[in-house]
């Protein structure tokens, strides 16, 4: 069995892997790109998040598209880096960095995206076999249901069993089962949502992020 992760890392790398992370994983790119698409902040429509689902919501299916490039990338180029130079311990914690730098930003007072491309991007750069699984999982979800979020949520639910128990990668599966409870956590109004039916549909029409607080919105990205 693989040795489980091992925490006994010198400091200065330690915080180093994960201060890099952060810092690419905290580029806002849908935001970047709405702004430079002249469309303003994306904040203030729909869901008023910085994901690929709202960005989607401006009618703009390549800037979504873009979004989505660019949010998952930045995870895996900070593993990729950092697994090149350090190994795979380290990789672990550029990651998490960089899925923490997605999810509270310091350029946006630590109001972030949810998570989902950064995941998957992360996922790409450690162990691709499993993102192609993931990733197939929630393409599956998302043609059967349209919700986003329920895709997500399934989706990431399943990786760190899968890791553990299918692929036996005992480290990755311990960062992602922490991913995976950091994401569902920021999922926490969608989740009450779907459960009282109210969640909207992928491809739902943008509303000013003030009527969407009020109202449903299907966001995970």
């Amino acid at each position: 069995m693989p040795e489980p992760i091992s925490w006994a890392l010198a400091w200065p790398y330690y915080l180093g892997a994960l201060a890099f992370g952060y810092l690419l994983g905290s580029i806002p790119f849908g935001l970047l790109f709405t702004r430079m698409a002249g469309l303003g902040d994306i904040r203030n429509i729909g869901s008023g998040n910085i994901g690929t689902t709202n960005v989607l919501r401006t009618g703009r299916k390549s800037l979504a598209a873009a979004t989505l490039l660019g949010d998952g990338l930045k995870g895996t180029v900070a593993v990729l880096i950092v697994n090149h130079f350090y190994g795979q311990e380290m990789a672990l914690i550029a990651g998490l960095g960089a899925f923490l730098g997605h999810l509270f930003p310091v350029w946006l007072k630590f109001k972030g995206g949810k998570g989902v491309a950064t995941y998957l991007g992360i996922l790409l750069g450690l162990f691709w076999p499993m993102f192609l699984l993931a990733a197939g999982i929630w393409i599956g979800m998302a043609f059967l249901f349209r919700y986003s979020s329920l895709s997500a949520l399934t989706a990431t639910l399943l990786t760190p069993i899968i890791l553990y128990f299918v692929f036996h990668q005992a480290q990755i599966a311990q960062m992602f089962v922490l991913l995976s409870v950091l994401l569902w956590a920021k999922h926490h109004e969608n989740i009450g949502r779907l459960l009282r039916g109210e969640e909207s549909k992928i491809g739902a029409k943008s509303k000013p992020a003030t009527e969407a607080s009020a109202a449903t919105g299907d966001e995970s990205a």
